[in-house]
């Protein structure tokens, strides 16, 4: 049930992971990452196997092991024989003893070759642990560097002679609308206190005599 969750979950990520690479195809970027999680699966694919590996050493030494037990045992077992002058039982537990020291040194043979093998990859996937880490700094230089240049786009945008002469037409066009509508609204309110000032007058006119 685990496996089934797990492949689910690595499948919408890996879904996520394309829709984002579409949305930015053309940001180079995209390259670098796509190339950061190829490493990243390596370099998780490698631990699974080096850890299947001590698994594997780990049985050699047991059965390595086991096997110089039972020469042991096959050893006193002989002198028990010879003790109780049981030739037949002798013969047998030597003949044992040979095939058990024959495994034993076998086994022996593979546990060290297997040793080595896991420490000469244990270095090579400390190497490529530190080439991942060096590409996520590296990534990560790279950002501040893009968006550093685009904040200087952004200064030089807005410093821009050019783009500075174009707002001062802005302003200058903002600023005459607002000296229009203030003309318009002090010559409203001058007629209007005209028209009441004439009114009036006109009303204490309209009185009798």
């Amino acid at each position: 049930m685990t496996n089934i969750f797990t492949r689910i979950k690595d499948t919408v990520v890996a879904d996520i992971n394309q829709l984002l690479d579409q949305k930015e195809e053309k940001h180079p970027m995209t390259h670098l990452n796509q190339y950061i999680r190829k490493c990243e699966d390596e370099v998780k694919k490698l631990k699974g196997l080096i850890e299947k590996q001590y698994l594997i050493q780990q049985e050699y030494k047991k059965e390595w092991q086991r096997a110089v037990q039972m020469v042991e045992k096959r050893n006193q077992q002989i002198m028990l024989a010879e003790a109780h002058d049981r030739i037949d039982l002798k013969e047998e537990a030597e003949e044992d003893v040979k095939n058990y020291q024959s495994r034993a040194h076998q086994l022996k043979e593979m546990y060290d070759k297997t040793s080595a093998q896991i420490a000469d990859v244990e270095i090579k996937y400390e190497t490529m642990q530190h080439q991942l880490k060096n590409l996520y700094v590296k990534r990560l230089e790279l950002r501040g560097r893009e968006n550093l240049a685009r904040v200087h786009q952004g200064i030089n945008h807005v410093l821009n002679p050019e783009k500075i002469e174009e707002s001062q037409v802005t302003f200058d066009d903002v600023e005459a609308y607002i000296e229009r509508l203030e003309n318009k609204l002090y010559h409203q309110h001058r007629l209007h206190t005209l028209d009441a000032r004439f009114a009036e007058l006109e009303k204490n006119d309209s009185f009798p005599q």
